[in-house]
């Protein structure tokens, strides 16, 4: 079994998330959350901010940890166990663009339920879910602020 550990972005800008849509050789299609593995030395908020701003040209500002999900898949050579560390972020605003060297093909922002029904797995659905409700929550309590940066 091969371990994996990826980190990744609920981005959210004027209550709607960020979305991208990969499609490789018309075998794997949908739309995703950004995120990506982990490189040596780089802690994990470190690799959720390089993998959104790599994939989605977006410059994010990181608000909460949300959680992790785990999963399991195969590829030919062995089973992978897959673990992505979720963290809550803002945008500046609405712009994004797709990375297509990763095979995006598109990416944009979308409402809630719009969000929630084009995601392609269900473990980025319960994240979305855990990550909007948390973002509602700062919002109620004045929170959802981006942090001044501190010389």
């Amino acid at each position: 079994m091969i371990q994996a550990t990826s980190c990744g972005g609920v981005v959210i800008f004027r209550g709607k998330i960020l979305l991208l849509y990969k499609n490789f050789k018309n075998r794997y299609e949908g739309w995703v959350l950004p995120k990506g593995t982990v490189e040596t030395g780089e802690k994990h908020v470190e690799t959720a901010l390089r993998e959104v701003f790599e994939e989605s040209g977006v410059k994010a500002t990181v608000m909460k940890y949300i959680g992790k999900s785990e999963y399991t898949f195969n590829v030919p050579q062995d089973i992978v166990e897959k673990e992505v560390h979720w963290y809550l972020m803002m945008a500046d605003n609405y712009y994004s663009k797709p990375q297509r060297e990763e095979f995006f093909v598109d990416s944009g922002y979308y409402k809630y339920h719009e969000a929630y029904h084009l995601l392609k797995f269900s473990n980025e659905k319960q994240i979305l879910e855990q990550a909007y409700q948390e973002y509602l929550d700062l919002r109620k309590n004045k929170q959802w602020i981006k942090p001044r940066k501190t010389f």
